[in-house]
């Protein structure tokens, strides 16, 4: 069977044209709407003005981020892993910003072009509050670090730490150590299957050094280690929280070992 590649052309533009529509708020600014929503089925906000020279533009008006920001620190968008994949959706897609309003100008021709292209670029930005709950090892270690400075002044705190009685050890470094009440306590940051192992491997051997040291383990999410990982981390370690996202229970068992 051969297609009718015409008609499959007159159905999809009808499709798309029904989805897609010119509200006119006034002379000056029209309100174009599109199938593009929020995971909350809110949908995009886009308008269009008309500029001189005959450009289009092209925004949103600065909804995206207002949106975003019921849920989100939008803080975090402009930091680290974060931050460099929030200009990379601006550059791929040609996407401009001017507080907190995105845009694109654009001539009449490329107007509906651009208004998928804008879809895209928002599609993209809204995407990265999924960092939130499925944190990569980058953004994971950068919440992490965050959220200690928020509870324990930064002198306390040394970062990638090892004890340097200890044989080879370069080889065992400690996320955090921070200054105890009666003992050092050794913090780590656990993203994955990974570094659980590893975790394991360093606290077994501070133990067999006979290091004194108490030590808490922050998971990025518990549930995804493998049971025996688990346990034998368990055996080995100290206190635990089952997620950065408790970081109320962070903070409570921070005080609790940190003078």
């Amino acid at each position: 069977m051969s297609l009718d590649i015409e008609r499959l052309k007159n159905s999809l533009c009808q499709l798309l044209c029904a989805d897609v529509n010119i509200v006119s708020r006034n002379e000056n600014l029209h309100i174009v709407e599109t199938p593009f929503t929020f995971s909350d089925g809110d949908p995009y906000q886009f308008y269009i003005k008309e500029l001189s020279g005959g450009l289009i533009k092209l925004t949103d008006m600065g909804h995206t981020l207002m949106h975003l920001s019921y849920e989100n620190d939008l803080d975090k968008f402009r930091d680290g892993t974060r931050g460099k994949l929030f200009e990379q959706i601006k550059s791929e897609t040609n996407v401009e910003e001017s507080n907190g309003e995105f845009y694109i100008e654009t001539p009449m021709e490329s107007l509906g072009y651009n208004i998928f292209r804008f879809g895209q670029a928002l599609t993209k930005i809204n995407d990265l509050t999924f960092l939130n709950r499925a944190r990569t090892e980058s953004t994971f270690y950068e919440d992490l670090h965050e959220q200690l400075l928020r509870t324990i002044s930064e002198e306390k705190i040394y970062r990638d730490y090892y004890f340097e009685n200890i044989e080879n050890a370069t080889d065992y470094p400690i996320d955090y150590m921070i200054q105890g009440k009666s003992s050092p306590l050794l913090l780590f940051g656990i993203p994955g299957r990974d570094k659980a192992r590893l975790t394991t491997i360093i606290l077994e051997r501070l133990l067999r050094a006979h290091v004194d040291f108490d030590s808490l383990l922050v998971f990025a999410d518990q549930g995804s280690i493998p049971k025996a990982d688990l346990a034998r981390l368990s055996n080995a370690g100290g206190e635990m929280i089952a997620s950065l996202d408790a970081d109320s229970d962070l903070s409570r068992k921070l005080l609790k070992k940190v003078s």
